[in-house]
């Protein structure tokens, strides 16, 4: 596959750390942060909404407007890609436990909620867009195969994209096999030309990988530890916070996505 270039114009991020990517950069810097609320603010959604929408939703969204602020776009102009790698886990949860004991009370709210692309329609609708939404998970490799959606679609369709990554923690039987105990959530905007919103360049190419660990084991009291795709988007969190570097990040079962980021001049 030829390199795919695209250009970075807006980050948001999410962990019960780490309120947004101002706090981990001047966390890097050594600073003390305050943890965010512990439930993400998603203050694009009306507040009706915020107070019935699940988590993974409020995670999804939280991130999405804070790229999308960041980049200085319009959000309802954005084609837009949401990755998961196990979706709502809480509602997973309650539905397989009522379907196996009570089906007959079976909440038609939760059932509407726990689709993959609950956080698309939703944010969608609350921000009037209408270009092209999808909804993806590859398990591990959800956010580089988010990536690799993502920065296809906008230089094939030469149009900004936004990409959302997220996932909360698991509960029940599904998260022990997860293994996910705490939320994390990034968004990116792409766009295909630099222009003045440029933050960063990133050139992405394919490469086969036999399912190796991609990333490092987090280390104790880590913000990304817990979270298994929060791990693998590491090293790419950390070059967009400095400003250079190259990792490669999981894209399939088979495939892996060497990414390599420089600082807009």
């Amino acid at each position: 596959m030829s390199t795919l270039q695209v250009h970075v114009e807006g980050i948001g991020l999410w962990a019960p750390t780490l309120g947004d990517f101002a706090a981990l950069k001047a966390q890097l810097r050594g600073e003390t942060v305050d943890a965010p609320p512990t439930r993400p603010a998603a203050i694009v959604l009306p507040a009706n909404e915020r107070r019935r929408a699940p988590e993974s939703v409020l995670l999804a969204l939280e991130v999405a407007d804070q790229a999308v602020a960041m980049s200085g776009r319009a959000a309802s102009d954005l084609p837009c890609v949401f990755s998961s790698a196990y979706g709502d886990q809480s509602i997973s949860d309650y539905m397989c436990a009522t379907l196996a004991n009570v089906p007959t009370e079976l909440s038609p709210t939760k059932f509407h909620n726990s689709v993959h692309n609950a956080p698309a329609g939703y944010w969608t609708i609350a921000t009037g867009c209408h270009a092209a939404s999808s909804a993806i998970t590859a398990g591990h490799a959800s956010l580089g195969a988010g990536l690799l959606e993502a920065a296809a679609l906008c230089m094939t369709e030469q149009v900004p994209v936004l990409l959302v990554c997220s996932d909360i923690a698991g509960h029940g039987p599904l998260g022990d096999m997860s293994g996910t105990r705490t939320a994390f959530g990034i968004a990116l905007v792409l766009a295909p030309a630099i222009t003045s919103r440029t933050l960063a360049h990133l050139d992405l190419a394919l490469l086969p990988h036999a399912g190796h660990a991609l990333h490092p084991s987090p280390s104790t009291g880590a913000w990304y530890e817990g979270n298994p795709v929060a791990a693998s988007a590491w090293p790419l969190v950390q070059n967009l916070a400095t400003g250079q570097g190259e990792c490669t990040l999981a894209a399939a079962e088979t495939l892996a996505m060497s990414v390599v980021l420089e600082t807009a001049a």
